[in-house]
């Protein structure tokens, strides 16, 4: 059905130009007027059986092919009326029957017709396509902002989000084509006017000279013809101009336009019953007819009371349902999941704070959160989920707020949302009064000032930070911290799935075969847990598998993987931009702690004293004291051997610390060791 469809579209725009230059029987033109009818009919109707434009989103050209077959059948009936006076039955009855054989009468009608369409609907349609153009276009940037945010909040999908983006392109092209195509129906009012004078003037004349018909009787004839011509043509015009203005007037609705009109005007009772009393007391003035009045008031009030117990009806009914739905959700043992849940993120507000994460009261939080979350999968490649925020007004103080990891406190920290952070800096020389502080991601002495005094704030020297944009900053701090914790087993699954659709071969070789999905999750753990990204899955899985063919320790297959990202540690580090100061260990140092190390079902470990232990420490953060002064990122280089285990005792006192295998410098690595780290120093 389609495939002839879409065969007989074009062959019936082939044949309106056709029409054009051929001429008709008159019963050819009686079928196709009866066809122009049917067609403007179908197309009002299903107009009102949308449930949003761009359901009939065909609507625009369909109406550009309408008018040229109107236009193409008004100057074939012409060509009738003027050869042969005969133009088919259709036209002559419009001009017998509908207007009583009068032309004077029929003319009227005509030209009200044409009023009707060009100054009413046909204006009204058109301003209201060119504002809906107008405001679509300028709401289309907020629409896509707006989309793009649900999907890095992780709400919708990227499937969903070109769907939403292209519903958007869509509704842009509908209503700016249907700005245009109001102008085919309103020259099509115009062309129809001066043709039924020009059939007029034509028939006369025609009747006159070559007819030799008195001028009564070819005035009659030609005149009754003409205006029932411009008749047949008219309404079908008025009918689909009609169809425009639903369809640009017609809003999103989960309903049609019956519905919406049934629903929505039989909304309220109230109204109903007071319109009906208002035609009562109409009829009780003296001179009205009260019998109308009276019989359309008494419909009124019985609509309206009918109406009313329908939606009392519909009311007990819809709290029984909601009784019985309770009561069977309570009897689940699904019921108390809501109870034990626990998310994965969350932030907890007091009172003061609730403003900051409602955009309706210009906060920006939750934009701010958005960014985070982008900035987290940019550094380190993992997607942090979705953050929940809620209010907890009865444990907290109006100005606290909590960051919970699995419903743990991570963070915490008071902000003042009618306030600005202001950060000393070191060329302040005038200081500020205010409510002193912490700043929450790194325990900064600060002060809260008035917003009023930004600008002197800054003047003077100090770094001015808004209350959503400290907390913004305290998260992300806190999620560099701990995001190796919220690398599950089901996340870690989620990125396999994605590197396979890049290079399956990789990761269907490696799990579940070589390791299992569990041992991914603890190496990519220990990645991330030292701020390594893992983003290049393809070369860690690789480095994985060819590993877990020797040993399926975990620390050896996180160590095989560092080697195999050496050229992303190199530069991740800095290491590439030398010469960068580094401290080394003492081989002394390292040989002990390479021969304390044991192996236990939990991991290795290091089987020292807590007194020798204490030692190390101290040496380590002493000897780093005197590299961090030279450094933007204090660096520990050491064996392969003994990395892991240096670094859980250094990441102790020193946790920026970042401790590097010889064998995981790239051949760009531009280091100089500025210190050795000996245990006999202390």
């Amino acid at each position: 059905m389609s495939k002839m469809t879409e065969r007989l579209v074009p062959i019936f725009v082939v044949l309106i130009v056709a029409m054009l230059v051929v001429p008709l029987p008159w019963y050819m033109l009686d079928l196709l007027i009866a066809a122009n009818f049917s067609i403007s009919i179908g197309m009002m109707l299903l107009t009102m059986y949308t449930k949003e434009p761009l359901e009939f989103s065909v609507f625009p050209t369909l109406l550009l092919v309408m008018t040229l077959f109107r236009l193409a059948l008004n100057i074939s009936a012409t060509r009738l009326i003027l050869l042969s006076g005969d133009p088919g039955r259709i036209i002559q009855a419009f001009g017998q029957f509908v207007i009583g054989g009068n032309e004077v009468v029929g003319f009227v009608v005509f030209v009200i017709l044409v009023i009707i369409q060009f100054v009413v609907i046909t204006k009204g349609a058109e301003r209201v396509a060119e504002v809906a153009a107008r405001f679509t276009l300028d709401a289309m940037p907020g629409k896509q902002m707006s989309i793009d945010a649900d999907l890095n909040a992780g709400l919708i999908s990227e499937e969903e989000a070109k769907r939403r983006r292209k519903d958007i392109e869509t509704e842009a092209d509908f209503y700016g084509a249907m700005d245009g195509a109001s102008k085919f129906v309103k020259g099509d009012a115009i062309a129809a006017l001066f043709i039924t004078v020009l059939n007029l003037l034509g028939g006369f004349a025609i009747g006159m000279f070559q007819h030799g018909l008195p001028a009564g009787e070819a005035w009659k004839k030609f005149a009754l013809l003409t205006v029932g011509n411009g008749l047949v043509a008219q309404l079908p015009a008025l009918v689909i101009s009609t169809a425009a203005g639903m369809i640009v007037t017609r809003t999103t609705s989960r309903e049609n336009l019956g519905s919406d009109v049934s629903g929505q005007l039989m909304a309220s009772p109230r109204v109903l019953t007071t319109t009906g009393g208002a035609l009562v007391v109409l009829g009780l003035v003296p001179g009205l007819p009260k019998a109308p009045m009276f019989v359309l008031g008494a419909i009124w009030i019985l609509a309206g009371m009918s109406v009313s117990k329908s939606h009392e009806a519909q009311e007990k009914e819809k709290r029984e349902e909601a009784y019985r739905r309770e009561a069977e959700e309570l009897k689940k043992p699904e019921a108390a999941q809501s109870l034990v849940k626990v998310d994965p993120l969350e932030i907890e507000f007091g009172l003061a704070l609730l403003p900051l994460a409602d955009p309706s009261q210009g906060g920006d939080l939750m934009d701010r959160i958005v960014m985070v979350r982008r900035q987290i999968a940019s550094e380190l490649g993992i997607l942090i989920p979705f953050v929940r925020v809620r209010d907890n007004i009865a444990g907290m103080g109006p100005n606290s707020y909590c960051i919970n990891l699995r419903g743990v406190d991570i963070g915490s920290g008071e902000v003042y949302p009618d306030r600005l952070m202001a950060i000393e800096g070191p060329q302040v020389t005038e200081k500020l009064q205010g409510i002193p502080g912490k700043e929450p991601a790194f325990g900064l002495d600060v002060i809260w000032i008035p917003k009023s005094l930004r600008d002197e704030a800054e003047t003077r020297g100090y770094t001015v930070i808004e209350s959503s944009a400290v907390i913004a900053t305290h998260l992300t701090e806190v999620l560099r911290k701990h995001a190796h914790l919220l690398l599950t087993r089901q996340e870690v699954q989620r990125l396999l799935d994605l590197t396979k659709q890049e290079d399956a071969s990789c990761v269907e070789e490696a799990v579940p075969d070589l390791v299992s999905l569990g041992d991914v999750q603890k190496v990519l753990q220990n990645l991330v847990r030292e701020g390594i990204p893992i983003r290049d899955l393809v070369t860690i899985m690789e480095s994985m598998a060819d590993a877990a063919r020797i040993s399926k320790d975990v620390d050896y297959l996180t160590m095989r993987v560092r080697e195999g990202l050496s050229r992303l540690i190199t530069k991740e580090v800095g290491l590439d931009k030398g010469p960068f100061p580094v401290a080394t260990l003492d081989p002394a140092f390292e040989k002990e702690i390479i021969e304390a190390t044991k192996k236990s079902d939990r991991g290795s470990y290091v089987a020292l004293s807590a007194q020798r232990l204490s030692e190390m420490m101290k040496a380590i953060s002493i000897g780093m004291s005197e590299v961090a002064s030279k450094a933007k990122r204090p660096v520990l280089l050491t064996s392969a051997a003994a990395r892991s285990q240096v670094y859980e005792i250094a990441s102790r006192i020193v946790p920026e610390i970042a401790v590097v295998a010889y064998e995981e410098l790239d051949d760009r690595a531009n280091v100089e060791a500025v210190k050795v780290i000996r245990l006999d120093e202390n």
